[in-house]
């Protein structure tokens, strides 16, 4: 496993126009001047990392950020083109952008298309003014429905859409508006994500300061279930803790290759201020500040910031712990083709624990969570953690 080649390439966009409250990611709001000097820096990382795996295939590239469509349409295709020439993407590679739907247009879009990107992934997090307010977006719900009508016109028919839930003051009534107004731009992919309050960002300062409600843990676990049934009657796939795929004639889906990387544990690059890689046997993550970032790439030194070696003992762990968060759960199977042991054998503490609480089942052929286990999933993974379970 630690000589493979990476299968997705992750590339970072530390740039935005304005931070929001609850964003705690490598994120700043510089001035357009920064782009260029960034965007060169960022395509000599990725063709020296190109030239490192020989060109290996690639079947995902992911650009994330910050904001990465706050680029001039040109940058990102320069960008995307490096990406291309660099690797060898596989017939079919999901290409996915994020996307702010205040940073967007007609033209800008058509050019993304242009360039390779076939999935767009827009940040759009609620319809409801008071909430975006709250949360320091920049766009309104009447932006972030004709977004995704540009998306469409286009030609891009892999539409992502990221909702928080969970979040101050957030009724379940205002949830169920969201993801009736979600659900009625027909979207391809919805992850759902239960609001995080970060320290050190505004919002918690807000908190803590009493300023606005502390989330309430019960009221989110009812969203979630509330979002469990809408999206099942909807006809989307629940594949992941937090993210539904649409379904398609077939039985197959619109499930988010690039995260199953993730999820899977397989090899991966990143490349770009803040961006971490797993390979080698290694996790590396770079420097955060862009101009950090560029200073280290323009004088010819690694731009790492810091490197961990995973032991054998840590890369099953964490292959149980982020394949517990799909549901189809661990193959027994390809755990013992990768590692030579069966995870009942290798956890027998850990799972019966786990089966005990009622938050894990186990048959012939998976472990997954159970239907309480979704909602109680970090007392699960705790227990497969090296000196944990």
């Amino acid at each position: 496993m630690a000589c493979q080649p990476p299968v997705s390439l992750y590339l970072h966009i530390p740039f935005c126009l304005a931070k929001c409250s609850y964003c705690d990611f490598a994120s700043y709001p510089l001035p357009s001047t920064w782009y260029s000097p960034y965007v060169e820096a960022l395509v000599a990382e990725v063709q020296a990392t190109g030239a490192q795996w020989a060109h290996s295939p690639l079947s995902t590239v992911y650009v994330g950020g910050g904001t990465p469509t706050v680029l001039p349409p040109p940058l990102l295709t320069r960008l995307l083109e490096a990406a291309a020439e660099a690797f060898d993407l596989t017939q079919g590679a999901e290409i996915t952008v994020e996307a702010n739907p205040g940073t967007i247009s007609q033209d800008s879009l058509v050019a993304l298309r242009q360039s390779g990107a076939n999935r767009l992934s827009f940040g759009v997090q609620s319809f409801q003014p008071a909430l975006l307010a709250l949360m320091g977006r920049i766009h309104s719900s009447e932006q972030a429905r004709e977004a995704v009508h540009l998306a469409r016109r286009a030609g891009f028919e892999n539409v992502n859409l990221d909702l928080i839930y969970g979040l101050p003051g957030q009724t379940l009534g205002q949830w169920t508006a969201d993801l009736t107004a979600a659900l009625a731009l027909a979207p391809d992919h919805l992850s759902l994500y239960a609001l995080t309050v970060e320290p050190g960002t505004p919002l918690a300062r807000r908190v803590s300061c009493h300023e606005v409600p502390a989330p309430e843990a019960d009221l989110a676990a009812d969203m979630y279930e509330l979002a469990e049934e809408r999206l099942a009657v909807a006809g989307f796939v629940h594949y992941e803790v937090s993210n539904w795929a649409r379904a398609l004639p077939g039985g197959s889906d619109r499930r988010a290759e690039h995260n199953l990387t993730y999820w899977l544990n397989l090899p991966y690059a990143g490349c770009g201020a803040a961006a971490h890689s797993w390979l080698e046997g290694q996790r590396r993550a770079n420097v955060r500040r862009p101009r950090e970032y560029i200073e280290c790439i323009q004088s010819g030194r690694r731009p790492v910031l810091e490197e961990e070696c995973i032991t054998p003992e840590l890369e099953r762990a964490e292959t149980m712990i982020l394949g517990l968060r799909l549901l189809d759960g661990v193959s027994r199977a390809a755990f013992r083709q990768r590692f030579g042991l069966d995870p009942v054998s290798l956890y027998p503490e850990a799972i019966a624990e786990s089966q005990e609480l009622g938050l894990l089942q186990v048959d012939e052929d998976r472990i997954r969570l159970t239907r309480r286990g979704l909602l109680l999933g970090n007392q699960v993974f705790m227990r497969f953690l090296p000196g944990d379970g």
